[in-house]
């Protein structure tokens, strides 16, 4: 069994045994920036698939604004123990360059300076102005790394990057007053006089449709019917109707209205 496998398995075995009591610890210290076990354990796990000590995290990460970030010293270890190289040739609060080389990835050189950070908007920024060749020699670690050979980043960022990425915006509560809904008032009872179409009053089904097939079939006769009932006058129609009693009764009991109207009205 090689010494990478059985790293491995002892890493398992701290895995399942111990990352949750260490998350927590992790985090009762406050010098890492992780502010819930969830997070120090997330990153245990991603240790752990590296076959690294999950307790390396704390060594190796750092969390900025809710966001995992590898540091700088530890890009660079990583990249060196995977068989990169640096060298090293600028290193000032003015400018740091250095050329990285890898087997797989080539040779490149990096260059940050000043100029180069403010034009970036980075150069006003308190740390930059506290700590310029600190804050320059990240960016150079970052970029060289990543472009030479970025399978050591696990698509992490330096803190002092994560740093300068856009804060989550905090979110607000908007109180929306809503006016109640007005209490509809129960409709008034009307009193009118019975009209007697038929004693049996139950509406049939379908009476609208029934309405709209016969009414308009039989308009003249019902039309005449109704002026003889005196709800209409010479020239209006069914639609005339004023009495809203009657007219709903007619409505309420369409078939057997209409069959009223056949047997008067020739």
């Amino acid at each position: 069994m090689s010494n990478t496998q059985v790293n491995t398995i002892v890493n398992t075995q701290v895995a399942l045994g111990d990352m949750q009591v260490m998350a927590s610890a992790i985090v009762k210290s406050g010098l890492f920036g992780m502010k819930t076990p969830e997070q120090a354990l997330a990153l245990m796990i991603v240790a752990s698939a590296e076959g690294r000590h999950p307790g390396s995290v704390a060594s190796d990460y750092h969390i900025i604004q809710g966001r995992a970030s590898l540091k700088a010293d530890s890009m660079l270890a990583r990249f060196q123990q995977s068989g990169g190289r640096v060298e090293w040739h600028d290193h000032t609060n003015e400018k740091v360059s250095a050329t990285f080389s890898h087997p797989a990835g080539g040779s490149l050189r990096i260059d940050w300076d000043m100029a180069r950070a403010k034009a970036a908007g980075l150069g006003s920024k308190d740390n930059w102005k506290s700590y310029p060749r600190q804050m320059l020699r990240a960016r150079v670690i970052s970029e060289g790394v990543r472009a030479t050979f970025p399978a050591v980043l696990n698509g992490m960022y330096t803190p002092e990057e994560v740093g300068e990425f856009d804060s989550p915006r905090p979110t607000r509560s908007v109180k929306v007053e809503v006016a109640p809904e007005p209490v509809a008032q129960a409709p008034k009872l009307i009193e009118v006089e019975a009209v007697a179409v038929s004693a049996d009053t139950t509406p049939e089904p379908d009476w609208a449709a029934e309405l709209e097939k016969r009414i308009f079939e039989h308009e003249p006769k019902v039309n005449t019917f109704l002026i003889a009932k005196g709800q209409i006058t010479e020239g209006q129609t069914f639609r005339d109707m004023t009495d809203e009693g009657y007219r709903n009764r007619v409505l309420s009991n369409t078939p057997r209205f209409i069959d009223a109207v056949l047997k008067e009205v020739a």
